[in-house]
């Protein structure tokens, strides 16, 4: 009937079909799972910031995404802004590369204060602190100190002592660090910083501790 009828007959051609088919299969698996994974991060991230506005924009098909939160006026933080990368679940050929060289999921979360803090510290874990893209800009005029977080090692960068005592607080009040890997404060920029992986169901858990205890970093306004 086809030019080409001798194909169905080969090995070859069925082991061509089959594979197709799961990758085909592996594209919409792995898209499926990353848009939960960013439901989970984001809806976290809206329960916990309650903004009074928000966008969402998608970064190139199943890659990622970016959110924007406009907080009320009333709101030591001024807007928040979080992108969520995913490893390459959505090809299954690339996958292996893309745990080997980008390891896990990652949200970024930069938050705004009306106010900058007071000084600069960090709280970031060791193991992460060793890749090569956890960089503190301004290590070398920090002071460190580890610290034990939970089940792992951590570093705290710090100013002076308040800083030092105000990161311990956290650490102390919290004392399970789950998905979180860096919290980076930073008054020059009158930012702060979260980056945690995202694991289903956990960004609110983490992340909501960390957004109640970073407005008190701010200097109190002195009454007339």
């Amino acid at each position: 009937m086809f030019e080409h009828d001798y194909l169905v007959s080969e090995p070859l051609f069925w082991l061509f079909v089959a594979a197709t088919a799961v990758l085909v299969w592996g594209y919409y698996w792995g898209a499926r799972e990353n848009k939960r994974l960013y439901l989970s991060a984001f809806n976290g991230l809206v329960d916990v910031i309650k903004p009074v506005d928000q966008t969402f924009t998608n970064i190139g098909g199943a890659i990622g995404y970016h959110g924007n939160f406009v907080t009320r006026k009333d709101s030591p933080v001024e807007k928040v802004e979080a992108t969520i990368t995913f490893l390459a679940r959505q090809s299954l050929l690339y996958l292996p590369v893309s745990i080997l060289i980008r390891k896990h999921d990652r949200l970024f979360i930069t938050l705004t204060m009306r106010q900058p803090p007071k000084e600069e510290g960090h709280l970031i874990e060791e193991r992460y602190s060793r890749f090569r893209r956890a960089r503190i800009t301004n290590e070398a005029r920090l002071n460190r100190e580890p610290i034990r977080w939970g089940d792992s090692n951590w570093l705290v960068y710090y100013e002076s002592g308040r800083m030092r005592d105000q990161l311990k607080k956290l650490t102390t009040a919290h004392p399970d660090p789950g998905v979180l890997r860096h919290i980076a404060v930073v008054p020059d920029q009158r930012k702060c910083f979260v980056f945690m992986i995202p694991k289903k169901g956990m960004v609110k858990k983490y992340f909501e501790p960390v957004y109640r205890w970073i407005p008190s970093l701010i200097p109190s306004k002195k009454t007339a």
